[in-house]
């Protein structure tokens, strides 16, 4: 599914200065949709440039980012995935997923208690998901499978997985399908280190030069905050991409995912994504030591 978004030609000396095309890459939820209203819909603009927008999901995003200098000028990426291109991505100072005691879970039909879930089979999003390195940070043996997110719930109702993590809208809807919560990964990373858990982030191309990357950076963050002042009519537009929320769960879920962390990570916000990928290199989780850089 693409969109664009043509920033308007302006008039220097009776010529028109040239556009430059950003190939911008993120998923197609509510949270990234409402994040990216003010660009999508022209309410945003950034002199001289031009956003085309691709929807993927984010472990597709990831293994796209990997592949020779990045597809995308602009992707959204699982934290996970940081350390795997971090040669030819940095981390952009706004658009990040952070969850604020709160984030996947594990969910199952009946009730496992936390030692007993570390011996069952789960269902799990992709092995680049943040969701998945929590897990593995959680319970570092744990038997797993990759599923397409939206048919973990399903597949765990059917019986083929003893329990499932769940991201997304599923964060809310697990409950009305009968299933329950065994271990939320924000609240148990809370609880070890006191900080938020940062699950994704918007990566921009290194090689793009730090003129063009300040421009993109002042976009999106423009973008962010038209959303939040002008929350409403985003969220009217974002519902076009809600999976199973009525309109005040997805106001609930866009409020978990997009707010004043989400315009700047802060100090702590940042500290939990050098801390985690860290954990996750010393666990052998990652093979290599993330040199974690934000570009702003």
């Amino acid at each position: 599914m693409n969109l664009i978004t043509e920033a308007k030609d302006s008039v220097q000396s009776g010529a028109m200065t040239p556009v430059r095309e950003i190939t911008v890459a993120h998923s197609p939820d509510s949270d990234d949709a409402f994040m990216f209203y003010g660009l999508a819909t022209n309410k945003v603009r950034a002199s001289g440039l031009r956003f085309t927008h691709t929807l993927c999901d984010i472990e597709t995003l990831n293994r796209r980012a990997m592949e020779g200098d990045g597809l995308y000028d602009v992707t959204a990426i699982s934290f996970h995935a940081y350390p795997y291109v971090q040669h030819n991505y940095a981390l952009l100072p706004s658009g990040g997923s952070v969850g604020d005691g709160y984030g996947p879970m594990i969910v199952a039909t009946r009730a496992f208690s936390q030692s007993e879930i570390k011996w069952k089979r789960i269902a799990i999003p992709g092995t680049l998901t943040t969701a998945y390195l929590a897990l593995r940070l959680f319970a570092p043996g744990i038997d797993t499978e990759v599923v397409p997110f939206d048919q973990i719930i399903p597949q765990v109702l059917e019986g083929k997985y003893e329990a499932g993590l769940i991201i997304h809208e599923g964060q809310l809807t697990y409950g009305k399908s009968g299933l329950q919560r065994i271990v939320d990964l924000g609240k148990w990373w809370l609880k070890m280190t006191g900080l938020p858990l940062p699950l994704g982030g918007n990566a921009i191309r290194r090689n793009l030069g730090p003129e063009l990357i300040a421009s993109i950076a002042t976009a999106l963050r423009g973008s962010i905050q038209y959303a939040l002042d002008h929350r409403d009519e985003a969220l009217a537009y974002a519902m076009q991409f809600v999976r199973d929320l009525d309109p005040q769960l997805a106001d609930k879920f866009v409020g978990m995912y997009v707010n004043e962390r989400t315009l700047d990570y802060g100090p702590d916000g940042r500290e939990a994504v050098r801390r985690l990928l860290d954990m996750g290199h010393k666990a052998g989780i990652i093979p290599q030591a993330a040199n974690v850089e934000f570009v702003v």
